[in-house]
């Protein structure tokens, strides 16, 4: 199948809609119409270094998304990038999806000025985890969260 990954466009609404709310499922989240029209306001907010990548099929139609954002990383002086979410279509998966929005990743980083991008991924994602073990390296920082209400 031949994949072509490009930045979101406002026309794609609909259908990167149905992939978050699909990651959204994935991880057991709650989603809503608010969420959707924050983050879907982020991408397109020139003042938010908030972005969008989306792989697409021949016909246009869009099989993955990827959100990241520029992240200051303060022992390097340096921004750097954060992969926030990653989602491929389950009838996508397998197909060479997730190698394309990574490899444009790639490019999109340099093109940013990012020396490294960053993301954490569940412990049990295992399918995610093999595909990342063989493209990046594995850190030894732990990640916590601290809820504040």
């Amino acid at each position: 199948m031949a994949v072509t990954v490009i930045e979101l466009s406002v026309e794609d609404r609909e259908q990167w809609a149905a992939l978050y709310r699909g990651y959204a499922e994935f991880y057991q989240v709650p989603m809503n119409e608010d969420i959707l029209n924050t983050v879907w306001s982020w991408i397109f907010d020139a003042q938010q270094p908030f972005y969008a990548l989306v792989a697409k099929d021949g016909a246009g139609h869009c099989l993955g998304l990827m959100h990241c954002r520029a992240m200051p990383s303060p022992l390097r002086g340096k921004m750097v990038g954060f992969l926030d979410d990653l989602f491929v279509s389950p009838q996508a998966r397998g197909q060479g999806v997730v190698d394309a929005l990574f490899k444009a990743l790639k490019s999109f980083a340099a093109d940013q000025g990012w020396p490294l991008v960053r993301w954490i991924t569940a412990e049990n994602n295992y399918r995610a985890r093999a595909v990342y073990d063989k493209i990046a390296d594995k850190t030894h920082w732990q990640t916590y969260q601290m809820t504040i209400e």
